[in-house]
């Protein structure tokens, strides 16, 4: 197989297999619990983003990659990251802004990986990635299929049934 469509090829088959995972096992698990219950866990995922700061690291990749990927994709993870902790601490306490976290938790970490996918496809040589390769080929694929299920989430809990009690989407102890 040619270089240029080994990590499309990954890209594809992992998005394929994490889609099939969330929607044969892990949607069905969270479908039942409250919304802001079933968000934690997915956010959890995203709190090992820092993992895109090795785009930095020289050795890592084949080569020094091309700062207008690298940087923007190392750092936006990082803040996803952040942002993740954030939405998920606002839940574990009930604060009142905590859906609003993970709105802007989740617009930011799908626009960024996003953008990283865009940015690597422009900047980024077939081949360059090194040992770094298995985060775009395993580790983004997942992230996407969570932010889309967030999402989905939180868009249940703004539909949620007036006869369902407030107090049904706060997070357990």
């Amino acid at each position: 197989m040619p270089v240029d469509l080994m990590l499309p090829t990954s890209i594809a088959l992992s998005l394929t297999t994490w889609a099939y995972i969330a929607f044969r096992y892990i949607h069905p698990a969270l479908g039942s619990w409250p919304v802001r219950r079933a968000l934690e866990p997915l956010l959890l995922l995203h709190t090992f983003r820092y993992v895109g700061l090795m785009f930095l690291i020289p050795g890592v990749t084949s080569q020094v990659l091309d700062a207008r990927f690298a940087h923007p994709a190392a750092y936006g993870d990082l803040i996803a990251a952040v942002l993740a902790f954030v939405a998920i601490g606002a839940l574990r306490i009930k604060k009142p802004w905590a859906l609003g976290a993970v709105w802007i938790f989740n617009i930011w970490g799908a626009g960024d990986l996003l953008n990283a996918v865009v940015r690597g496809l422009l900047f980024t040589a077939d081949g360059q990635m090194g040992a770094a390769y298995w985060i775009p080929a395993t580790i983004v694929p997942l992230l996407l299929v969570t932010h889309a299920h967030i999402f989905a989430l939180l868009v249940r809990g703004l539909r949620r049934p007036a006869s369902l009690p407030k107090e049904a989407l706060h997070v357990t102890p």
